[in-house]
């Protein structure tokens, strides 16, 4: 009896133990769980302490994942090359990248950036409620190498106090134009960005687009040189060479062009989203209160607006790809959108902008008119050597605004030069 008594005793004690060490395994589990990743993301001087609000959001939401940010030049070129330096060298040092908007092309085929095409599937991103031209901006070669951030398009902005409803097509645009010029205190009719710079490109593609106009197809081939973009580029040489623009418009950029108009000397202008709260500065502007915002007039295709912007990636050398991921995927989405949404940044995540705290942060986000504007955003030429496709279009647009040469001249130069740069 007494054996039975030990033995039974032994057989408790021995049941407690395999208890005990069955209960400490999930513990050394949790222990693998808890070890701190940390991340590293790079991008411009955070001059509204959007980045710092939402690394905070992240982390609160993702205890196990620290991140780092590590300030970029403000300077775009400046960002581009000390990118390019860390990348080429295969540099572990950073795992998520602000990109601008026409990086991705030349990051991605150069083998820097993560394709996020199985990240995307896997958690269902719906890329469908993203502004699609942003999309396609960080689609390269049928893989999606950039997320969208936020984003710039351009707009058309006018005098609530002249123009009692904005024009919808371009021959609206003139001949408004012409009706308002010196009224209210105008000098102009319209203003514009014609200077021989990137600003020039941009105008040109919104009026090429518009009449079905594209520099490159899908595929990166050359298709400028057609119809409808030489008729798009006729009308932007119409409106340049008439007398609604400054003489002067070929010194043009967006500094000329937005000063005029917060001085009142316009009662329309195209420019970026920005226009509207410089406009509404009571410390320089003399037409607070009375601005309005409309998608850019239409040709024979619609509307159409060049995008402008940031996008974000994951280095092809992070040691961390699915926390980067996880980062990548925050910022991007319905939560990081609306942060960035408040401290300025316009989202690119559509349903961000029913928000209603997003729309009491800018009134520009309640207005439909913005929203559709934003939304026919079109990409510049998705290409790794976009620099050398704007310097070559820039030089012979200038040409064609100041009339020095016909647009079917200017069309065909420009394919001539894009075919040698892409050796097509």
């Amino acid at each position: 009896m007494k054996l039975g008594k030990k033995l039974l005793s032994l057989g408790i004690i021995a049941s407690l133990v395999v208890g005990v060490t069955a209960c400490s395994t999930p513990a050394a589990d949790d222990s693998k769980k808890s070890e701190v990743v940390n991340l590293t993301f790079a991008r411009g001087k955070d001059v509204n302490g959007s980045t710092t609000k939402l690394i905070e959001a992240f982390e609160k939401s993702h205890p196990n994942i620290k991140v780092h940010f590590k300030e970029m030049p403000a300077d775009s070129g400046q960002n581009h090359d000390q990118l390019v330096t860390m990348l080429s060298s295969k540099s572990s040092e950073i795992d998520v990248i602000d990109l601008d908007v026409i990086w991705p092309a030349e990051f991605g085929q150069a083998g820097y950036l993560q394709p996020l095409d199985r990240y995307i599937q896997s958690d269902n991103i719906p890329m469908d409620k993203y502004v699609q031209g942003a999309v396609e901006a960080g689609n390269v070669n049928g893989q999606q190498y950039a997320m969208p951030r936020f984003i710039d398009a351009g707009l058309l902005f006018y005098r609530t106090d002249l123009v009692k409803n904005p024009p919808k097509t371009w021959d609206e645009l003139l001949a408004q134009a012409k009706q308002l010029k010196g009224q209210g205190g105008t000098q102009f009719g319209y203003l514009m960005q014609a200077k021989q710079y990137e600003g020039l490109v941009c105008n040109f593609i919104e009026f090429a687009g518009s009449y079905g106009g594209r520099i490159l197809d899908s595929k990166g081939n050359v298709v400028v040189n057609s119809p409808q973009t030489i008729k798009g580029l006729k009308k932007m040489m119409e409106i340049a060479q008439s007398d609604v623009v400054p003489k002067n418009i070929s010194t043009f950029t967006e500094v000329e062009s937005h000063t005029a108009f917060i001085q009142g000397q316009s009662p329309f202008i195209r420019n970026w989203p920005y226009q509207y709260s410089l406009a509404e500065d009571k410390k320089q502007s003399k037409i607070v209160g009375k601005v309005g915002v409309a998608p850019l007039p239409a040709g024979d295709q619609g509307s159409a607006a060049t995008l402008g912007g940031w996008m974000s990636g994951i280095s092809k050398y992070s040691k961390h790809k699915k926390e980067a991921w996880e980062f990548l995927k925050f910022i991007t989405g319905p939560e990081g959108q609306k942060i960035s949404a408040q401290y300025g940044s316009t989202p690119t995540y559509l349903p961000a902008f029913d928000d209603k705290d997003v729309q009491k942060s800018n009134p520009l986000y309640a207005n439909k008119n913005f929203i559709e504007g934003i939304s026919k955003a079109i990409p510049r030429p998705v290409s790794p050597v976009y620099p050398e496709i704007s310097d070559a279009m820039q030089i012979e647009l200038s040409k064609a605004i100041v009339g020095q040469q016909t647009a079917e001249v200017t069309v065909k130069n420009i394919e001539t030069k894009l075919k040698a740069i892409l050796k097509q």
